[in-house]
């Protein structure tokens, strides 16, 4: 298993499970059947682990624009 998820700290960065399942679907997506470059080094990882790197450097992130998530603000914007 992937060390980072076996804490909460990547849950609690992207504000919940589904988020974060929703987001390495959509990453693995582009990098397996688009043929989306890795934003870093591979070094004999698999993809889903690439993808759980990306996300643990804020190199990608889910788009909540339109919908009142802020992440910065806790993740429910004020209304």
């Amino acid at each position: 298993m992937i060390e980072a998820l076996k804490s909460d700290d990547i849950v609690n960065q992207l504000c919940g499970r589904f988020k974060l399942t929703a987001l390495i679907q959509h990453r693995l997506r582009e990098l397996v059947l688009d043929g989306a470059r890795p934003l870093v080094e591979r070094r004999g990882r698999t993809d889903l682990e690439l993808v759980i790197e990306e996300i643990i450097e804020g190199k990608i992130a889910p788009d909540f624009t339109g919908t009142g998530y802020d992440l910065e603000k806790g993740c429910v914007a004020p209304k």
